[in-house]
C-alpha cells in the first residue's frame, strides 16, 4: 500500500480530488485535464485517488456502519437521535449528516475509476503496471457499485449507473432493479480480474492495492445475493483452490496487526496510526472503543454488543470472548492488565473486543495507536472481506441449492478454528449462526443478512438487553416493504431536479 499512498490526486475540475495529509509529496499547481493522464505517474496518482475516501470519517468509519448496527448484535451505545432514528428505520434520518454522504463519495470513486478506464490505455508505460491499475479501477468500481446496490437497491428499483463514457454532469435515473446493478458489477468484477495479479505476485509496497482473489470473493458474494447460487459457488471455489488462501490457526490471530496481509487476508482498510495524528483509514477500533476509554484515550463509545449475539454463541466457542468483553473480562490496555467495566453512560455493558490488540500494548502512541483520539485509526487492518466469509458464502450457496449437509466441509473448517465439535446434515439455521457468530462486528452486515434471509421482521420484533436482561433497545416495526433498503439521501435527489427517486415508503 505504500505507493498508493506516495502520490496526490490534483484537483483538476471534476476530474481529481485531494488525497490529503497521508500522503508524502504536494503538488506544483493543478494541472487540467489536457496535460495529465500522460505519464506513468500520472496513472498512480489516480490510482491513489480512488482511495481517499477510504480516510473519511463517514466512508468506513462510522457513517456506513450505522447501517449495520441496525441490527440485533448491536445497539448506539450513546444518544444520538439521527443515529437512533436510523436503527428504529425512522425515515426522520433522512437528510442528516452521518449517511447522507453514502451515496456521494462511492459515486466520487466510481468517476475515479472511470476516468482511469477511459484513460489510462492510453498512456505509454510498463503493461503489467498498466494492467494491475486498470483492473484496480474496475475492482473499485464494482466495489461501491455493491455497496450501493445491496443498501439502496431492491426488486422496485437500483442504483444509477453511470458508464465510463457518461456525462457527469448530467443526472443519470436509478437501474429499472437491483439486478441489473449485479449483472454490471459482475462485469467489472469480471474486467477485474482478468487484469489484476494474484496477491502472492505483488510486490509488498502494492499490498492493498485489488488483487485476482478479491474479484473473485466479491464475484460470489455477488452471485449470493443475486440468488444465483451455482456461480456463487464457482467463485468461492476459484478463491478456495487458488492456493492464496487458508484460515489462520488462532481466531484472535486473525485481529491482531502483524497479521494484517495474512492468508485469511481478502480485503480491508489499510490502517495507520500516523505519528504525526493524521492517520489513514478506518476510525472502526476508535469509534466501538468505550466513551473516554477509563480516561486513557477518546474512545467514542458507539456500537455495543447485545446479550442476544453474546448468548447466540455455543458453548465453549473461541469466537466469543475474542468478539466481546463482558463486565469483569480481563484484557491488557496501554500496557496494563484490566477488568472490563461499563462507561456510566453506555447503553450497553458489553463492547467489541475484536480491533483492540493496538491498544494492548504499553505506550502504544503513536506506533499502534493515533495520538489524536478523534481519529482513532490503529496499525490493525479493518478486514472487509476475509478468507472464512468465503467459506461461508459457500456454504450458503451449497445448503440453498443442495439441502442440509452440503455445505458441512466448509462449516467444520469455521467450527474446528473456533473449538467446536464437527457437525453433519447442518442446515440453513445452522449457516446463519455460523455467519453471525464468524463475523459480528465486522462490516458483512449481519442487518443485510437478515433482510435478505426474510428475518428482519420477526427479528427486530424483539427487544435487545444488556448482560442483566434489561431491555436496552425496545422492539422496532420493520416493514419487509419499505425497509428492506435505505433511503436514497435527499440531496442526491435535489441534486438531480428530481431525476433520482426516492424509494417507496421513505
Amino acid at each position: 500500500m505504500k505507493n498508493i499512498f506516495k502520490y496526490i490526486l490534483i484537483a483538476a475540475g471534476a476530474v481529481f480530488s485531494s488525497c490529503g495529509n497521508q500522503l508524502d509529496i504536494s503538488p506544483e499547481g493543478a494541472p487540467s485535464s489536457k496535460n495529465f493522464w500522460k505519464t506513468r505517474e500520472d496513472a498512480l496518482k489516480a490510482e491513489a485517488g480512488m482511495y481517499n475516501n477510504y480516510n473519511s470519517e463517514d466512508f468506513y468509519g462510522r457513517g456506513m456502519f450505522w447501517f449495520i448496527n441496525a441490527s440485533d448484535d448491536m445497539v448506539t451505545g450513546r444518544n444520538k437521535p439521527e443515529g437512533d432514528n436510523i436503527k428504529n428505520f425512522n425515515r426522520t434520518y433522512i437528510g442528516g449528516g452521518y449517511t447522507e454522504t453514502q451515496w456521494s463519495m462511492r459515486y466520487a470513486i466510481i468517476r475515479s475509476a472511470n476516468d482511469i478506464i477511459v484513460n489510462v490505455p492510453g498512456i505509454n508505460m510498463d503493461e503489467t503496471l498498466k494492467k494491475h491499475i486498470i483492473g484496480d479501477a474496475y475492482f473499485n468500481a464494482g466495489l461501491v457499485y455493491f455497496q450501493l446496490a445491496s443498501n439502496y437497491g431492491n426488486d422496485k428499483s437500483g442504483v444509477p449507473i453511470v458508464s465510463p463514457e457518461a456525462d457527469p454532469a448530467v443526472p443519470v435515473a436509478r437501474a429499472a432493479n437491483v439486478n441489473e446493478n449485479y449483472d454490471y458489477i459482475i462485469s467489472l468484477l469480471e474486467k477485474a480480474a482478468d487484469n489484476l495479479p494474484m496477491f502472492s505476485e505483488m510486490a509488498e509496497a502494492d499490498y492493498g492495492k485489488a488483487h485476482k482473489t478479491a474479484a473473485w470473493a466479491l464475484l460470489s458474494k455477488v452471485y449470493l445475493y443475486k440468488k444465483d447460487y451455482p456461480n456463487a459457488v464457482k467463485y468461492a471455489d476459484m478463491v478456495i483452490n487458488s492456493g492464496e488462501h487458508a484460515l489462520l490457526s488462532s481466531y484472535a490471530d486473525v485481529f491482531k496487526a502483524a497479521n494484517n496481509w495474512s492468508s485469511e487476508y481478502i480485503w480491508s482498510v489499510v490502517c495507520t496510526p500516523n505519528g504525526g495524528g493524521t492517520g489513514w483509514g478506518s476510525k472502526l477500533p476508535g469509534v466501538m472503543l468505550t466513551n473516554k476509554a477509563w480516561g486513557i484515550y477518546n474512545g467514542w463509545g458507539y456500537y455495543l454488543p447485545t446479550k442476544e449475539l453474546y448468548d447466540s454463541f455455543e458453548t465453549g466457542d473461541k469466537r466469543r470472548e475474542v468478539t466481546i468483553l463482558k463486565t469483569g473480562d480481563k484484557f491488557m490496555f496501554f500496557g496494563a492488565e484490566r477488568s472490563f467495566t461499563k462507561d456510566g453512560g453506555a447503553t450497553s455493558d458489553y463492547q467489541f473486543n475484536k480491533y483492540m490488540e493496538p491498544f494492548s500494548y504499553a505506550n502504544p502512541i503513536p506506533t499502534h495507536v493515533n495520538p489524536n483520539g478523534d481519529n482513532g485509526t490503529t496499525d490493525l487492518n479493518v478486514p472487509l472481506m476475509r478468507y472464512a466469509e468465503v467459506l461461508l458464502i459457500k456454504a450458503e450457496a451449497a445448503i440453498a441449492q443442495s439441502g442440509a449437509g452440503a455445505g458441512d466441509t466448509e462449516l467444520n473448517l469455521i467450527r474446528k478454528r473456533a473449538g467446536l465439535a464437527e457437525k453433519s446434515g447442518m442446515s440453513m439455521s445452522d449457516l446463519k449462526r455460523e455467519r453471525r457468530n464468524e463475523l459480528a462486528g465486522e462490516w458483512p452486515d449481519r442487518h443485510r443478512d437478515l433482510v435478505r434471509w426474510g428475518d428482519a421482521q420477526s427479528t427486530y420484533a424483539k427487544p435487545l438487553h444488556d448482560s442483566q436482561g434489561n431491555v436496552i433497545w425496545p422492539a422496532r416495526n420493520f416493514n419487509p416493504s419499505v425497509h428492506d433498503v435505505w433511503a436514497v439521501p435527499q440531496r442526491e435527489i435535489d441534486n438531480s431536479a428530481g431525476v433520482i427517486k426516492q424509494n417507496p415508503g421513505w
